[in-house]
């Protein structure tokens, strides 16, 4: 596949070694140990050998006759020999001639066609000066213009002939082509379109969530600065308590040490009113119960008199109430 020196150079690149390591990786024989140290002189080498070769030094001697073919006059690049180098170039030498090959078949064959075509060329321009008397020189200035148009046009649309059948077909086909890359266009378009609006919104989506983002810091700084100072405001607090306990406790040390009752001192004052609120919340129920008993009257003997007309009004209300029942007429159906 690689038929140039300036291919070569980059498997060259890979394969090369400095000097001082070119040897051979093979076990060297008596009649090809020189022939291995360098491409140069290889085939004068194998050539004084004599006798049978076996494959690797077949292909060296093709190899170094190729590299020295291809590169001419200028030296061939130093390189690494055995079996892998030797392998890869001669493998690179095989596909070079291959394709050499398939290049002058080709170009034989494109100068057959030509032959081909400038004989039927000359065919019909020998037809057309005896029959009709036309050649290149008699035509008009437009007829050589449309004549070069045609040609072309033919060779644009890729035409065997220049038929009409052959130049409708052509047309028809670009025109299909031509549709079908329109479609395609605007199928291209439509959904770059699309993946347009959706860049839009993911970028506006973006914007807003990294506009959230600064809200979110700017707030979370704040918050951060509040607690900040909450903290140092805590701490001022607990060294201001405690220094204030320091100072209580030695100012009532200095009280009772003047002849202040202990009873008078903060904690036996907190302690009182501690065991004063505990009292307070036996008390309440027994509050209520006696507000029950404010609306009796405060004797005995006029709560007897008392109980005894609500007695009399109850049953003269009962006696009231039966003779309405009996004052009411009943039919028997």
């Amino acid at each position: 596949m690689l038929n140039d020196s300036g291919s070569l150079l980059i498997i060259f690149s890979l394969l090369f070694v400095p000097p001082a390591i070119l040897l051979p990786r093979r076990p060297p024989r008596p009649s090809a140990a020189h022939s291995r140290r360098a491409p140069g002189g290889m085939a004068a080498a194998a050539a004084a050998a004599g006798g049978a070769r076996d494959p690797f030094e077949e292909k060296l001697i093709r190899v170094t006759l190729w590299l020295k073919k291809l590169y001419g006059d200028k030296p061939v690049p130093r390189y690494e020999v055995n079996e892998r180098t030797v392998d890869i170039l001669h493998e690179v030498m095989e596909c070079n001639e291959e394709r050499d090959r398939d290049v002058s078949l080709l170009i034989e064959d494109m100068k057959d066609q030509a032959a081909k075509y400038e004989a039927e060329a000359k065919y019909w321009q020998d037809i057309l000066e005896e029959s009709l008397g036309l050649s290149v020189d008699s035509l008009s200035q437009e007829a050589t213009t449309d004549l070069n148009d045609l040609v072309e046009s033919a060779m644009a649309l890729e035409v065997e002939d220049t038929s009409l059948t052959s130049f409708y077909g052509a047309i028809n086909y670009m025109t299909s082509e031509l549709f079908k890359t329109k479609s395609k266009n605007e199928e291209m378009e439509l959904k770059l379109n699309t993946l347009t609006k959706k860049l839009a919104s993911t970028l506006t989506m973006e914007k807003q969530l990294e506009e959230d983002i600064k809200k979110i810091t700017e707030s979370q700084e704040a918050e951060n600065a509040k607690a900040a100072s909450r903290s140092k405001n805590l701490i001022f607090l607990e060294k201001k308590s405690e220094d204030l306990k320091i100072r209580v406790k030695d100012a009532e040390k200095q009280l009772i040490a003047t002849g202040l009752d202990q009873s008078l001192t903060h904690e036996a004052l907190v302690k009182l009113s501690e065991e004063l609120a505990a009292v307070q919340e036996k008390l309440k129920p027994l509050k209520k119960e006696v507000e029950s008993y404010h609306d009796l009257p405060p004797s005995i003997a006029l709560a007897r008199v008392m109980v005894e007309e609500a007695r009399n009004e109850l049953k003269a209300l009962d006696e009231e109430l039966s003779r309405q029942i009996e004052a009411v007429p009943f039919e028997l159906t």
